[in-house]
C-alpha cells in the first residue's frame, strides 16, 4: 500500500493493518520529514487517544492528514505508533 500527497510517496508498505477501513502503515514505513505534528487530539471510545499530524509536500498542507495512537488500548495495540491517513491523501495498492 502507498500514501500519497501532492505527487509525493509519503508511506510505503506491504504490512499495513486495516482497521475501520484505514490503512495502519508501520512507522518504519513512514517517511516522517512529510508530517508535522499538532495540537489535535481525538478520542475513540475502543482505539484510545489519537494524536495528528499535517501532511506537506511541495507547497500544499493537508491540516490533521495523518493520525496516530502513539498509547491504544491493550486489545489494538498492533496499531501502535502506526499512521494513518485520511483528508485526500490517496491510499493506493
Amino acid at each position: 500500500m502507498k500514501a500519497i500527497w501532492n505527487g509525493v510517496t509519503i508511506a510505503e508498505s506491504d504490512q499495513t493493518v486495516l482497521v475501520e477501513g484505514n490503512h495502519y502503515f508501520p512507522p518504519d514505513s513512514v517517511n516522517h520529514e512529510y508530517l508535522k505534528r499538532t495540537w489535535m487530539k481525538s478520542l475513540c471510545p475502543w482505539k484510545g487517544l489519537a494524536s495528528y499530524y499535517t501532511v506537506v509536500a511541495g507547497d500544499q498542507a493537508n491540516i490533521n492528514g495523518a493520525w496516530t495512537y502513539r498509547h491504544p488500548y491493550p486489545w489494538i495495540r498492533k496499531i501502535r505508533n502506526h499512521v494513518a491517513f485520511w483528508q485526500g491523501v490517496e491510499i493506493q495498492p
